[in-house]
């Protein structure tokens, strides 16, 4: 049996392989070459060899142990190693470094076994706890020798790890063979599959040394393959400078453009509302006038004028040039729009519609008395008591593209829209209760009464102050009445100027200002921006009576008898003419 012990640092473990570092040279102990750290520095071989070192250790430190457990269970002894258990081994370090407690048991008096296990006698003696670099050198393994001491094993420092962590000797295990094998039937054609005409390697396709019956035939690429492949790659790359070309043109070649002034066929072209430059050149090009819409757009940029282009209907030539497009559009030559003046009557636009579109007399007005309803009129507009006609003011005076083959309710509904966004915009149902008025449809009957009875746009405001001032139920000049020439006119559909007072007062009609109190039932014709302007901002300066003296220019009074004084002098400028 081996005695274990601890001397003054220089002392070695000679059997135990995993204390100290005579564990990882093992095999040179066997030979009589104890290693350690007598020299104060710690060995180490090449990594693989420590690991082979190691388990050749390892086996012989096991069967060691069980060689000497045995003897020692003959002799009737049984004993950990050393005659110390682990457990009190490591309570003792815990006491401090420094101090550990040998193979023996300490005596109360101080006594220390020695590495010859006699006593020595004398106070407690401080001995070195291991070697300056391996403190756990002199580790004692547990009982029984069945776990790792990690305290004394080259576990608490382990050496660097082998390259490769397998067992020594072990070879790795192949890949198992599946037994596929794509081959150039199932898409790995032999051009793809890495081999070559000059190549030399005995490799298969996959890279693959062939083992069943040697070398395997070579895979060559056929004539028709090599053809198929350049013609691929020849189209590729024509389609590739086609695009390439295509592309530089649209960026940065000139837009394509035809020549000269057009080839004399005429057509006619719709410009929708708020169109602008693009949208004006696809309609062009769909209607064959011009080549590109690029084209139309530079030449509308380089035109002074060209942003004036207006939405309506146009007669133009196909295949002019851009630039002789842009001009023709800006010239009234072009234009064929439906106008509709300010202050027109909706009869008399009516009957402007059934020519525009070609249909009979009396068409569009049916359209509009039976199906008023479905042309966008605002809630406010609906539903309005003796009305002579609903659409009366919402055939918003503008230019508009009218052409044969539309229909008169698309017309229609085009002008409400109009007129409802400008109210709208406007804000006629918001300062209606400012106004004195009930209803945004007040202020735009107002607004009609202003366009109908004013000769001029700066007569507008003063006008509008005329009809407030006289609807005001206490006025001491009219008590409440307008007595305006223009409403009576309207029911007659006529625009007399030389109407009796008698006749006016006599006819029962709920539009006659003569005859009725207040504002009539409703508008009496379309008034223009600037009469609804007047009539949302009206002057105060007191006006109450108003006479054209040249039909051109209106004079303007607020008492009965300055405006009777006018009256005399345009009666006398009349006899004398």
């Amino acid at each position: 049996m081996t005695e274990y012990g601890r001397g003054d640092g220089s002392d070695r473990w000679q059997d135990d392989p995993y204390l100290g570092d005579g564990g990882w040279n093992a095999q040179q102990a066997q030979h009589g070459d104890q290693q350690g750290y007598g020299d104060g520095q710690q060995q180490y071989a090449d990594p693989q060899q420590q690991y082979d070192q190691q388990r050749y250790a390892e086996q012989q430190y096991y069967a060691q142990q069980a060689q000497q457990q045995y003897n020692e269970w003959n002799d009737g002894q049984q004993t950990g190693y050393g005659r110390q258990q682990y457990p009190q081994q490591y309570a003792d370090q815990q006491q401090g470094y420094g101090q550990p407690q040998g193979q023996g048991q300490q005596q109360g008096h101080g006594q220390q076994q020695s590495y010859e296990g006699g006593w020595a006698t004398g106070g407690h003696q401080q001995v070195p706890y291991g070697h300056p670099q391996d403190p756990y050198a002199q580790q004692q393994p547990a009982y029984g020798g069945g776990q790792q001491d990690y305290y004394g094993t080259q576990d608490a420092y382990p050496p660097p790890e082998p390259p490769t962590r397998r067992a020594p000797g072990r070879e790795p295990e192949p890949e198992p063979d599946t037994g596929w094998d794509p081959g150039p039937d199932q898409g790995e054609h032999a051009f793809f599959a890495g081999g070559d005409d000059d190549d030399d390697d005995d490799t298969d396709g996959r890279g693959e040394r062939s083992g069943r019956g040697g070398k395997k035939p070579k895979k060559r690429r056929g004539g028709p393959a090599c053809l198929v492949l350049t013609l691929i790659f020849a189209g590729v790359a024509g389609g590739v400078v086609y695009f390439g070309y295509q592309f530089y043109q649209d960026r940065f070649g000139p837009a394509p453009d035809y020549a000269g002034d057009g080839n004399g066929q005429q057509v006619t072209v719709v410009i929708p509302k708020g169109a602008g430059g693009y949208v004006i050149g696809q309609k062009l090009k769909e209607a064959g006038v011009i080549q590109s819409v690029d084209a139309f757009v530079s030449a509308q940029n380089d035109n002074a004028d060209g942003k004036s282009i207006q939405d309506g209907v146009y007669t133009m030539q196909k295949q002019m040039s851009a630039a002789s497009a842009v001009e023709l559009m800006l010239s009234p030559k072009s234009r064929s729009n439906l106008i509709i003046a300010e202050g027109s009557r909706n009869v008399a636009v009516y009957a402007l519609i059934d020519k525009r579109l070609g249909v009979a007399d009396g068409t569009t007005a049916k359209v509009a008395k039976t199906q008023y309803k479905k042309l966008g009129l605002p809630d406010w507009a609906l539903d309005r008591p003796n009305v002579k006609d609903p659409l009366e003011g919402f055939l918003y005076p503008s230019s508009y593209a009218a052409s044969k083959g539309q229909k008169p309710a698309t017309v229609l509904k085009e002008m409400v829209e109009r007129a409802t966004e400008k109210y709208e915009e406007m804000g006629l149902e918001k300062k209606a209760a400012g106004l004195g008025l009930d209803n945004p449809w007040e202020v735009l009957t107002v607004a009609s009464l202003v366009q109908a009875e004013g000769t001029s746009h700066d007569d507008f405001r003063k006008m509008a102050e005329v009809v407030y001032n006289r609807l005001k139920p206490g006025n001491p000049e009219t008590y409440g009445s307008l007595e305006f020439d223009s409403t009576y006119n309207y029911i007659k559909n006529q625009s007399k100027i030389d109407l009796s007072i008698a006749e006016l007062r006599r006819y029962d009609n709920p539009y006659n200002t003569y005859f009725v109190k207040g504002l009539p039932p409703g508008p009496i014709d379309n008034p223009g921006e600037d009469a609804l302007k007047g009539a949302l901002n009206p002057t105060k300066d007191g006006w109450y009576y108003f006479i054209s003296l040249d039909g051109k220019t209106s004079k303007f009074t607020k008492t009965l008898k300055d405006h009777e004084k006018l009256v005399e002098q345009f009666n006398a400028s009349r006899k004398k003419s």
